[in-house]
């Protein structure tokens, strides 16, 4: 799918302060330091503290990228926040994030597509300028996931932690952006928060039991992962004509260093091709790719000009791959 005459005009993120590492885990669960990094790649992870929202972290990266692109609240015509832990089922988060900073003219919505949401609302977002809707728009990955945890269940304790990112887009005459999206709903059960919505029909049964946490078969999360990371990041790849070398960095979804490495080695990629940062965030799910991204950027490793390769999977199953133009 090709997009034409979008830019980004301003990144940003915000995590919580609170840390958690894995020596605090290791008095949690039955699990150990060294057993984290050798399975994940993980040191620690953000967690949010109690009455912190994933509005709030929203806000902030959203305000932090507008900082950056020079973006004034009145110049927002639309802002797409994608999560899977909203403030609350209704109203949507993204309404939230529009009084907050006052974007009075915008429209707002969430979109819901758990670890692949990013790079689905950066799809979304940027036909929106293509077609000239909108002349400005602001997409937004934002979770707090640890609020689903099972803090005795060391499949999923280790891997998440909290965080936001965001960016603007607006016009940019002769940009050229591909994405290739996708999902295989058979895997739904694999990877889910069950008890969570209408298919909760005995509310107070549930509630009696616990609040309703991640469940995951890491087996299956893990196969899917790396074959469809592969196959989308090949398709974008192929679609535009460009080849690996025309591309300044690959920033996937940082679920798991074990998974970045098996899309490395399957795709016969360096591993400086790669940016990772999983070992100091963990797993953000939407909001881990715009996370990488700010860092990369204000960090100086990708820069105005540069293409950059986005490849994400979650749960759904769903998965996707945007190759932009910064």
């Amino acid at each position: 799918m090709k997009v034409k005459d979008v830019g980004i005009y301003g990144w940003g993120s915000c995590v919580p302060e609170g840390v958690v590492t894995n020596f605090e885990l290791e008095g949690m669960v039955l699990t150990s330091d060294e057993w984290i990094k050798e399975r994940t790649g993980i040191l620690k992870r953000h967690v949010a503290c109690r009455g912190e929202k994933t509005s709030n972290l929203a806000i902030t990266a959203l305000q932090n990228a507008m900082k950056l692109g020079d973006v004034n609240p009145d110049e927002i015509d639309l802002i797409i926040v994608a999560t899977s832990s909203p403030d609350m089922l209704f109203p949507a988060t993204a309404c939230i994030v529009q009084d907050a900073i006052g974007a009075k003219r915008a429209a707002a919505f969430d979109l819901s597509l758990a670890c692949t949401g990013f790079v689905y609302a950066l799809c979304v977002g940027s036909q929106f300028i293509q077609n000239d809707s909108y002349k400005c728009v602001a997409v937004v990955g934002a979770d707090i996931l640890t609020r689903f945890i099972d803090w005795s269940d060391r499949k999923t304790a280790i891997l998440f932690g909290d965080g936001a990112g965001a960016c603007i887009l607006k016009s940019k005459p002769g940009n050229e952006w591909w994405f290739f999206l996708g999902s295989d709903g058979s895997g739904a059960d694999h990877l889910k928060i069950s008890g969570s919505g209408s298919s909760n029909h005995d509310r107070f049964e549930t509630f009696q039991k616990r609040l309703p946490t991640i469940q995951m078969n890491g087996q299956e999360v893990f196969k899917f992962a790396v074959r469809s990371m592969v196959q989308s990041v090949k398709n974008v790849i192929e679609e535009s004509k460009l080849s690996f070398d025309d591309i300044s960095k690959i920033i996937p979804h940082q679920a798991n260093k074990r998974i970045i490495e098996s899309v490395r080695k399957h795709l016969k990629l360096e591993s400086e091709k790669f940016y990772v940062n999983v070992e100091r965030f963990g797993n953000t799910s939407a909001a881990s790719i715009p996370i990488a991204i700010d860092e990369a950027y204000r960090s100086g490793v990708i820069k105005a000009g540069d293409k950059i390769v986005l490849a994400a999977f979650g749960a759904g199953f769903a998965f996707g791959s945007g190759l932009i133009s910064l």
